[in-house]
């Protein structure tokens, strides 16, 4: 007997990363306050910075899985905290975006579903985008 071939699977932000945007926000406020707690407008700018942040470190808490894969289709997060399944057949193609500016080269996963196209970084996925993509090709069924 052999092992199912495209077992499911999941991609998720990497644990760190919420906790560093967090530190980063109460780091921003604190800084704020030190160097001149008096001035309001600074202030103001460092407060919805870092409520900016805090609410994006909350959006990889309450989602922090980003992209499933499964027999029957992908699963994606859409908007803030909601997912959308998309089943094999209105997957029209998964490719993987790279360009390089400045010296640095950024890899995006790109999921096109016909009407909707989703985006994926190595930070949302916890992984390298060429990886999943092979992953995705994999599971899909032929």
């Amino acid at each position: 007997m052999s092992a199912d071939p495209s077992p499911s699977r999941q991609w998720r932000v990497p644990a760190a990363l919420p906790a560093l945007k967090l530190t980063g926000a109460v780091a921003l406020l604190a800084l704020a306050l030190l160097l001149d707690g008096s001035d309001r407008i600074r202030l103001a700018l460092a407060v919805l910075t870092a409520a900016a942040l805090a609410g994006w470190a909350a959006r990889d808490l309450l989602v922090p899985v980003r992209l499933a894969v499964d027999p029957a289709g992908i699963t994606v997060v859409q908007g803030f905290a909601g997912r959308r399944r998309l089943p094999w057949s209105s997957i029209e193609k998964v490719t993987v975006d790279r360009r390089a500016r400045r010296g640095l080269t950024s890899e995006l996963l790109e999921i096109d579903a016909g009407e909707s196209l989703h985006l994926f970084g190595r930070h949302d996925l916890g992984a390298d985008p060429a990886e999943v993509a092979e992953a995705l090709h994999e599971a899909r069924p032929h």
